[in-house]
C-alpha cells in the first residue's frame, strides 16, 4: 500500500505557532520530533505506554492510545466552535459527513464516561 503525504494548513493561533516555529526552528525535515530518554525515535508503542501512564496519574480507567486524543480533541473542538468544515480540514478527512459521523460517535462514547 502506498502512502501519500499531505501538507495541510490550518488555522493557527500565533502564540502556539511561535512555540512550534521554535520547537522545529533546527530540526532536519527527517529528523524526528521526539526522542526517548536514550536519543532514539519514539515508536508507536512507546507513545501508547507513555499516554496510558498519564491517563492512569489521573484516574484515567480505559486504555488510551492517539487516535483517542484525535478524537477528544475533535469532540471538544465542535462542541466548542460547531465549525464541522474547519475541523473536516485539520482531519483531512474527505467530507463532512466522515467528520460529523466521527464527531457524534465521540459525543456517544462521552456519555457512557
Amino acid at each position: 500500500m502506498n502512502v501519500v503525504q499531505q501538507d495541510l494548513e490550518f488555522p493557527l493561533n500565533s502564540f502556539l505557532k511561535e512555540e512550534i516555529d521554535g520547537f522545529v526552528k533546527d530540526k532536519q525535515p527527517e529528523q524526528p520530533l521526539f526522542y526517548t530518554q536514550k536519543h532514539c525515535k519514539l515508536d508507536r508503542s512507546q507513545v501508547y505506554r507513555i499516554l496510558n501512564k498519564a491517563a492512569q496519574a489521573v484516574g484515567v480507567k480505559k486504555r488510551i492510545g492517539t487516535h483517542t486524543l484525535r478524537k477528544t480533541f475533535g469532540y471538544h473542538h465542535y462542541k466548542k466552535y460547531n465549525d464541522i468544515m474547519l475541523l473536516q480540514k485539520i482531519f483531512n478527512h474527505s467530507s463532512p459527513s466522515v467528520t460529523i459521523r466521527s464527531a457524534s460517535n465521540k459525543t456517544q462514547s462521552m456519555k457512557a464516561i
